[in-house]
Formats: structure tokens, C-alpha cells, sequence
């Protein structure tokens, strides 16, 4: 699948020192420690609707570690699915009347045009679902083989992995059995399927049915479950010990827990991620943005109403980005301000002294991607460019390249 194009991003004197971030699994913050390649796999969308605010600001997180790497001297292997074939999405496409595949395709491509103009950085491997077929398929027989999966007789001969199948499992949401199974049950999974060893164990082959898409198995044709396609895919372009694999935080349980067991199975590991990160929820209306609540605000409705992406991105990066957080006219008000004045400042003849703000802002983002101290501090320096002026000339132009580097905002 093609990715989108990348943006230019400045090198900034210096490099900007190691990052600390949450860990899903740990519960706290702690360094993370790539080698010379940092490798990290995000979870990307389900083509069946456009990029609402929600998915922007899950993208933008990960985009400033993709940054804050890439200025801390680092190569960057970085990983995006896409589910382009489940069951929202032929949900979706017959309730349309389209042929499925042109959804997902159709979706992938606003998507792109989106994450385009947020200037968010492309992962250098963007690979659908319907690609890695193979892939899934080597995974499974695997699985079957050392006894971790197991077929379901009746009707359809659906494969599942067992939820018991590593010792470790649940560690990485730290969740009790029962909220578990209530969150199996919201989430896409099928804790009352009939015939299953265990209510918690998940899809990993949906054997055909009539009128849905699939593709020949030596176990049978069918099609593969969410969990697996992305253990495969990061498994096959990442390996063993990813350094983060993150998405929303509506992942953690059941997907990320599940693909990461899945991995674990497969390796032997204790953990499949050295960091799980997750970006907290954007909500419109006093409600979580989502689809099947239909209050979304979408990326692409905004950029027709000729709302600057820049103002898009900054009033995402207003909130922390672990923090659940609400989006208003006022948050995109308060970013076209912010934006306005930033460049107001970054276009004078002189200004202040920058060295102490940039090294500020580095700071602040490798501290858990604390973008509020960053932008206050940004704010500090465009408040005394502007109210007192200053003799360095090379001022302006070295913050306005530290906030494309850093914030990908371009002034």
C-alpha cells in the first residue's frame, strides 16, 4: 500500500535528549532506549469512514516520537497497518451499496490527504490487511502446530487463539477477568460463540462464508481477525522486541493485549513491545468521539471549511496527549490565535535569544510528550519577541525551524 508523502523536516543544532514516556504495562514513566533504529508499530484505521479528530490526535502523538527520534540522532522503522477487511468495513459498504474494496480505498485515500496536511510523518512500511495474507496464514499454521490455536467445529470452521496460550497474559492492561469479558464483548469479540474452549479467546481465521470476501489457507478459506494482522505485520517488518507499539487507548484491551500475546506465543518473549503507548480520546459534545455515536468532527470537513491544518494540529497538541480531552470552537479558536501570533513573532527582523526556549521545548516533549509546557514556553518567547523585540537576527528563524522539527507546525 502506498504511503503518503513526507514532509521535510529541519535538522536542529545539537540533538535533543533521550525520551521518556508512559508505559501501558508499567504504569508509569520510564526511558526508552532504542538502538541506532527505533522501531514502533501503530495501529492505523479501519477504512470505513474518514479521519475524525480523534484518529488526528492518536496519529500526532506517535508523529512527535517519530520526531523527537529523528532529533535525537535516531533512524526510525516505523510500522502502520491498515484493516481493510473486517466487519465494519462490509458492514459499511452494504449499507452503502459499494463494492467494499472501493471504500477502503476511497477511505485510505482521504486518510492520507489528511495525515498529508497535519504534516504528519509516513511509516516507511503502510501495509493493508488484504496484503499480508500470506503472512497471517504462516502465523496461524504456526499457532496450530504448537498447539495455541485450535479450530472450532461446526458450521464454519473458525480458528481461535487460546487466551491461555502465555503465561503473561493481561499485563499489559492489568484488567480482572470480568471487566475482560465486558470489554471482549464491546470491542469485536465473541465471548458467546459456541464450541470456543475459553469466552475470551479470540478470532484468528474467519473460515468463509457466502457473500464475504476470503482467501485459500491450507486450513481453509476465510479471512484473517484483527488481532493477528497486526502480529504478523509487525512481526514481519519490526521482528521481536518493537520498541513502542501504541494507538488510542480504546486498543489496549482487547486488540493490543491480544496481538502481543499472539506475538508472544510465537517467539517465546516475555514481551512483545519494550513500550505499549496509548493516546487518550478526543470527545465533542460532552461524549467520546466515535463513529457509532455519529458526533465526529472530521479532519477533512474542516480543511473544506478552510480551517488551517497548522490551527487543526496545534489546538490538538493544547492537551497532553495521554489526557481525555474535549474539542470546542473555542480549542480551535484559541490555536488560530496561537498560530497567528507565532508567526507574527518568527517573521521580525529580530528577537529574542532562542537557545534557552528550543532546549526548553526538547526537554518538555521528551518528558512524555508534555507539548502543554512546550507551547507555553513557545508562547513565553513570542510574548517577549513581540511586547520587548531583541538583537538576535537569527532568532526567528531558528524557532520557527525547531517548531516544524519538533511540533510539525510550519510558521
Amino acid at each position: 500500500m502506498q504511503s503518503w508523502s513526507a514532509p521535510a523536516v529541519p535538522v536542529l543544532p545539537g540533538r535533543g535528549p533521550a525520551l521518556r514516556l508512559y508505559d501501558t504495562a508499567d504504569r508509569q514513566v520510564r526511558p526508552v532506549a532504542p538502538g541506532p533504529t527505533a522501531g514502533m508499530y501503530v495501529c492505523g484505521i479501519t477504512p470505513y469512514d474518514a479521519t475524525h479528530l480523534g484518529h488526528a490526535a492518536t496519529y500526532l502523538a506517535f508523529d512527535l516520537i517519530h520526531r523527537l527520534w529523528l532529533d535525537a540522532g535516531h533512524q526510525v522503522n516505523y510500522v502502520q497497518n491498515v484493516t481493510d477487511v473486517d466487519d465494519p468495513l462490509l458492514e459499511r459498504a452494504e449499507r452503502d451499496g459499494v463494492a467494499w474494496e472501493a471504500l477502503a480505498a476511497d477511505q485510505v485515500e482521504l486518510f492520507a490527504a489528511d495525515m498529508t496536511a497535519l504534516r504528519v510523518l509516513p511509516p516507511q512500511h503502510y501495509v493493508g490487511a488484504t496484503e499480508a495474507i500470506d503472512e497471517v496464514v504462516e502465523v496461524i499454521e504456526k499457532m496450530l502446530a504448537a498447539g495455541t490455536a485450535y479450530v472450532v467445529d461446526g458450521e464454519h470452521a473458525d480458528i481461535y487463539y487460546r487466551a491461555d496460550a502465555t503465561t503473561q497474559f493481561g499485563y499489559e492492561s492489568g484488567l480482572d477477568r470480568a471487566t475482560m469479558l465486558e470489554l471482549f464483548a464491546e470491542r469485536g469479540g465473541d465471548p458467546d460463540r459456541a464450541g470456543k474452549a475459553d469466552p475470551l479467546d479470540a478470532l484468528l481465521w474467519r473460515a468463509a462464508r457466502p457473500g464475504e470476501p476470503s482467501w485459500p489457507a491450507p486450513f481453509g478459506a476465510g479471512r484473517p481477525g484483527w488481532h493477528v494482522e497486526c502480529a504478523a505485520i509487525a512481526l514481519t517488518r519490526i521482528g521481536s522486541g518493537i520498541d513502542v507499539q501504541g494507538g488510542g487507548s480504546d486498543l489496549v484491551f482487547p486488540h493490543h493485549e491480544f496481538s502481543a500475546a499472539h506475538a508472544e506465543s510465537l517467539t517465546g518473549e516475555r514481551r512483545f513491545a519494550r513500550h505499549y503507548v496509548h493516546a487518550g480520546m478526543i470527545g465533542w459534545d460532552g461524549h467520546k468521539m466515535s463513529k457509532s455515536r455519529g458526533n465526529l468532527v472530521l479532519v477533512s470537513k474542516l480543511r473544506a471549511q478552510a480551517v488551517e491544518p497548522a490551527a487543526i494540529r496545534l489546538g490538538l497538541l493544547s492537551g497532553h496527549y495521554r489526557s481525555d480531552r474535549f474539542w470546542d470552537d473555542q480549542t480551535l479558536a484559541d490555536a488560530g490565535t496561537r498560530l497567528h501570533r507565532w508567526r507574527t513573532a518568527t517573521e521580525l527582523p529580530a528577537g529574542p535569544d532562542a537557545a534557552d526556549v528550543i532546549g526548553r521545548v526538547r526537554r518538555y516533549l521528551a518528558d512524555d510528550l508534555d507539548t502543554v509546557k512546550a507551547l507555553a514556553a513557545l508562547d513565553g518567547w513570542v510574548t517577549d519577541a513581540l511586547e520587548y523585540g531583541g538583537h538576535d537576527t537569527t532568532a526567528p528563524g531558528s524557532v520557527a525551524a525547531a517548531v516544524d522539527a519538533l511540533l510539525g507546525v510550519t510558521l
